[in-house]
């Protein structure tokens, strides 16, 4: 039980993998994996039911650079965090990017 949460993380982007054909598909996929484990830690300091609250802090990671610092320490680390940095600029430029090709207002 102790490594779930990457367990999960590893999940999550194998299905990405699975799925994606395009590097922007897997791009926007980590993005979204990293969205997703922030939106639930943050829901689950507001809801009331112990159980839910529980099985979210077993199982659900708190972000991707949560679980890169559990698990790394020294250079290895850096330099995962930093990829993870450029993986998210792109994302970043992607988002960007689409939303100013529609720019219908």
């Amino acid at each position: 039980m102790a490594y779930i949460d990457l367990v999960v993380l590893i999940v999550a982007i194998v299905i990405v993998v699975i799925y994606s054909k395009r590097f922007q598909t897997y791009i926007f996929g980590f993005g979204m994996i990293d969205i997703l484990f922030r939106i639930l830690n943050i829901i689950n300091g507001f809801i009331p039911v112990k159980e839910i609250r529980t099985f979210i802090d077993t199982y659900i990671p708190s972000s991707v650079p949560g679980v890169i610092n559990n698990y790394t320490k020294g250079i290895f680390n850096t330099v995962l965090i930093w990829v993870y940095v450029v993986i998210m600029a792109i994302f970043l430029y992607y988002i960007v990017r689409i939303f100013v090709k529609r720019k219908k207002i």
